[in-house]
């Protein structure tokens, strides 16, 4: 594979002006098709298979004018006096006339008729549904949602709303620029020369370009979910810029020991470009196993993403080359002075002898470390966003407490029942049974009144206790329950849909997934980091450290947006369980970026010992060589995923903070620390491979080794021929 890039780099090179042409003409289709065909991006969440989506595919199908699948909203109209004095029921007759005239509401539940008024008659809530999903509605439509109570609110009365129907599109914003402002001072600081650091910047921009343009076009044709062009943003760009950051590396290097630019263009494709090649792989394997889990949204964030990467390791083996071809030899040296020259490298070597003089205490207190970090994932709460974890100053938090104070928490998550009276001898008494049922449970859940067509029955259930709490998903357990009792006693069945209910069910189907998706990637992987290192041990090592830092991050995530540490510090507005979709994400995302550095550090060792150093020589050596690249590329991610802290979405917020603090922990401490201590305490056993499996496994020459050679060679018989 060296060789076959050796030839791509060196011909990329050469017709610089043509490659450079087709990825231009590329970016501009793609731009085109964003600009012309792009559609709406989904913000549901539904996984098929689980009870509550069958309970809303059986009433769109029996019973649409339910509008049970529609997105809905809850609108609070409070006064600190009577709301159901004169002035007060004329304030919410004109509200709910609004809210029937806004824009695709199927059906308005008057606050008045029945009797929605809190106990101490300071609150109304009215209870909006609409004909399509939350989704589909435009701001247009929020809009004249909102507009409905300007009546109310100019008679001196507070309005709120809350519920899927105001939810907005989560958005990034312009604060997230500072992670490639923060990336491009890295790149400045390694390289010393504002060309150097400029390429890598480019091209990493030009293929998020192409990939974010991508899957705006690909939304023209399927229904994508608002996260995914996020999590594409947030990893096409990291890798985009580490990846041409070690090519330009080697071919600084190279042009340094005094190759002509072609050559040394080439050489830093065939080597630096092989370890691309694999870590890219570890990447995409990573995200796109993200669709065996069954849950349709987090497979298309983790096939966008894969896509977007694999752009950035093509763009690096072709469009960098090409980019390097128009520099020449303007990149053998920097001008930009902010240090002593080496002296990077000379901290990486004392480093690295520091840890092979010291490995013992050096592995026990980074191990240490990771465990203190790691103790408050052991109190991990999942579940989906709501109003409750909305920011305390929007509407949708305002409508949230104001509910909660009036009515309850468990008014912000109304569990809806649908009860099948299909293959009932006694329709009636099947709904009598049922709702009796729901009544007599522990929690005493309230159940309203029944609506009943085409051989369905809809009961909406208020629990006592939050949507997020562990006694609603007690609840929807007992409900979900009695279907057994009820069919044998009455041939009739039901269901638990909703909002909650929803999330409840993804949460779970997202823990249950975990595991088996964890188990698939290391594995995976695994082979494939066997097949670079040719070793056992390294990948077993390698795995092993991942795990580490993954139960690490997981401490920390909790600590910030469930625990409320340092929240103010870091801009996070609120907190309450964590993500659901999260975990799993950041297994995919950080097992494929630690594996990066894993095989940039640890194929210089390699590289070393395969030329005949001995195994502490060769990890000092390569440590020296890799850690200055190694570091550079760890802070550059680490600034771009920090600066989606400051979005306004909580789930990118927090997917921001986790990779980031993620891959902190897995550069500085796993592949900077343990991972040297481990070559050094192995010796030659890090690299034992049995020999059988040695003769099996292909050789990819990653190190470009044979490479090396078949260059080499002509020189030295050149040099021979002269002689003569």
């Amino acid at each position: 594979m060296a060789s076959f890039l050796y030839r791509l780099g060196r011909f990329s090179f050469r017709r610089r002006a043509l490659v450079t042409a087709v990825w231009a003409a590329v970016l501009v289709a793609l731009g085109a098709g964003a600009l012309t065909l792009s559609g709406q991006l989904s913000n549901s969440v539904t996984i098929p298979g689980t009870e509550s989506q069958k309970a809303i595919d059986q009433l769109a199908d029996r019973f649409p004018e339910a509008a049970a699948g529609g997105a809905t909203a809850r609108v609070v109209i409070s006064t600190p006096g009577d709301i159901t004095d004169a002035a007060g029921k004329a304030a919410i007759t004109r509200l709910v006339t609004g809210l029937k005239d806004a824009p695709k509401v199927a059906g308005v539940v008057d606050p008045l008729q029945v009797q929605a008024i809190s106990p101490d008659k300071h609150v109304a809530m009215a209870q909006v549904s609409y004909r399509v999903p939350g989704f589909e509605l435009t701001d247009a439509d929020r809009d004249g949602l909102m507009a409905a109570a300007d009546s109310a609110k100019a008679a001196g009365y507070t309005v709120d709303f809350g519920g899927d129907a105001v939810q907005a599109m989560p958005a990034t914003n312009a604060t997230e620029g500072l992670g490639v402002a923060v990336a491009a001072v890295v790149l400045i600081i390694t390289f010393g020369s504002l060309l150097a650091a400029g390429i890598p910047l480019l091209t990493a921009l030009i293929g998020v370009g192409i990939g974010m343009a991508g899957i705006t076009t690909a939304s023209g044709f399927l229904e994508l979910n608002t996260n995914t062009p996020v999590l594409a943003l947030m990893i096409g760009l990291a890798v985009g810029i580490d990846y041409a950051l070690f090519i330009v590396s080697r071919y600084r290097h190279e042009l340094t020991i005094g190759r002509d630019p072609e050559e040394a263009a080439g050489r830093a494709t065939g080597t630096a470009g092989s370890a691309v090649v694999f870590a890219g792989l570890t990447v995409i394997i990573a995200l796109a196993g993200l669709t065996v889990v069954g849950i349709p949204f987090l497979g298309e964030m983790g096939i966008a993403a894969a896509i977007t990467v694999a752009i950035a390791v093509v763009i690096a083996l072709t469009l960098l080359p090409a980019v390097l071809g128009f520099a020449g030899a303007k990149l053998a040296g920097g001008k930009i002075r902010l240090r002593r020259k080496e002296s990077t490298t000379t901290h990486g070597e004392r480093w690295a002898k520091f840890v092979a003089r010291h490995r013992i205490p050096v592995l026990i207190a980074a191990i240490a470390g990771l465990a203190i970090v790691a103790v408050p994932a052991a109190s991990m709460q999942l579940g989906l966003p709501n109003d409750s974890t909305a920011a305390p100053d929007t509407t949708q938090r305002k409508a949230y407490d104001t509910v909660t104070r009036g009515f309850g928490e468990g008014a912000n998550g109304p569990l809806v029942i649908v009860v099948d009276l299909a293959g009932s001898r006694d329709p009636q008494a099947a709904l009598q049974q049922a709702t009796a049922g729901i009544s007599g449970l522990e929690e005493r859940p309230i159940v309203m009144p029944p609506k009943v067509g085409h051989d369905l029955a809809l009961l909406t259930v208020i629990p006592k206790s939050g949507p997020s709490s562990t006694a609603t998903e007690d609840l929807v357990s007992d409900i979900r329950g009695l279907n057994a009792g009820l069919g044998s006693a009455t041939g009739a069945s039901l269901a638990v849909t909703g909002q909650t209910a929803a999330n409840i069910d993804v949460s779970e189907k997202l823990a249950d997934a975990m595991l088996p998706y964890l188990a698939l990637i290391v594995g995976l992987a695994f082979l494939l980091l066997m097949l670079v290192f040719r070793s056992i041990v390294v990948p077993l090592k390698a795995t092993l450290g991942f795990l580490g830092s993954v139960v690490a991050t997981f401490g920390a995530v909790v600590a910030v947006f469930q625990w409320g540490w340092l929240t103010d510090l870091l801009g996070v507005k609120t907190t309450g369980p964590i993500m659901s979709m999260l975990p799993i994400l950041l297994i995919g995302v950080l097992f494929g970026l630690a594996m990066d550095y894993q095989v940039f550090l640890v194929t210089r060792m390699r590289e070393e010992y395969v030329h005949g150093a001995d195994p502490q020589q060769a990890m000092v050596t390569g440590f020296r060589h890799g850690s200055r690249v190694v570091v550079a590329a760890a802070l550059i991610m680490i600034s771009v995923f920090a600066g989606f802290v400051l979005a306004e979405s909580s789930l990118i917020q927090s997917i921001g903070f986790a990779l980031a603090f993620g891959v902190l922990v897995d550069a500085f401490v796993i592949r900077m620390t343990i991972v040297p201590a481990l070559m050094s305490l192995l010796g030659r056993g890090a690299w034992w491979l049995p020999k059988w499996l040695d003769r099996v496994l292909p050789d990819v020459d990653v190190e470009g080794e044979k490479l090396a050679k078949q260059l080499d060679a002509p020189d030295e018989r050149e040099l021979v021929d002269a002689s003569k």
